[in-house]
């Protein structure tokens, strides 16, 4: 448990944090005067580091921008869904070529209109586990229990001629238990229509990273991010941590 062993390196008075026992120990105040890049091995204390909570730590980094961000939250999430269900799936995108469509009105007290779009595969629904489906009007609660069943779930809306994505700031692809987002400034969103070619391949795979392709999205990635602050008798260090 990493947030463990953080405090334990703050409890100890000196820790060892690089394995480099080929080295000697070299100041910080050395380091700080070197030019980059340099391998050294530190004897130090941990001082400080950010954020304190280990959850805090993961962002969403796009490769192409280079800009980091929050993940969203679930809130966030649950008012785009709560958005899109206000508008009512249009019956003419219905049952296409390469997707087949069910609709049914909910019966709670402010109905809505839910429509699921099932992805074929040469004319032929698939096994739901090699399935992508696409929904509209759908809540939080229920695309969470579609992806316990289905491959992949993509929220999209209607417009007059196609379907497409939501809001970037949601999630433009859920599969498992994982949420993929795109990148808003690096992204131009292609209608659902362009996923036909994907369902025409062989054996589709249903990687998000050929979905993002083919839908105009620069992928997210998922990083861990940490700051550390060491010290010792001659100066202090700030040591980052950027890994995917």
């Amino acid at each position: 448990d990493l947030e463990l062993h953080l405090q334990r390196c703050q409890q100890l008075s000196v820790t060892v944090l690089t394995d480099h026992q080929d080295l000697s120990s070299t100041e910080l105040k050395t380091i700080t005067n070197s030019t980059a890049p340099q391998q050294y091995r530190i004897r130090a204390k941990l001082r400080t580091y950010k954020p304190q909570k280990l959850h805090q730590s993961v962002k969403l980094h796009c490769s192409k921008c280079n800009s980091l961000q929050e993940v969203p939250d679930r809130d966030n999430f649950d008012f785009i869904l709560h958005g899109s269900a206000g508008t009512t799936p249009n019956p003419e995108l219905h049952n296409t070529s390469w997707y087949e469509s069910v609709t049914w009105t909910t019966q709670e007290q402010k109905q809505r209109e839910v429509a699921i779009h099932f992805v074929k595969h040469d004319e032929m629904l698939q096994h739901p586990e090699d399935t992508l489906i696409m929904i509209e009007g759908g809540t939080l609660k229920e695309i969470w229990k579609l992806t316990k069943r289905f491959k992949c779930v993509i929220p999209v809306r209607s417009t007059e001629d196609d379907l497409e994505l939501l809001d970037l700031s949601a999630p433009f692809l859920l599969k498992g238990n994982v949420k993929y987002y795109g990148c808003k400034q690096c992204s131009t969103p292609k209608p659902m229509k362009n996923l036909s070619s994907i369902a025409a391949e062989q054996q589709p795979s249903w990687e998000p990273t050929e979905i993002a392709q083919v839908l105009g999205i620069e992928l997210l990635q998922y990083v861990f991010i940490m700051k550390f602050t060491l010290v010792d008798e001659t100066g202090s260090l700030n040591a980052y941590l950027f890994d995917y």
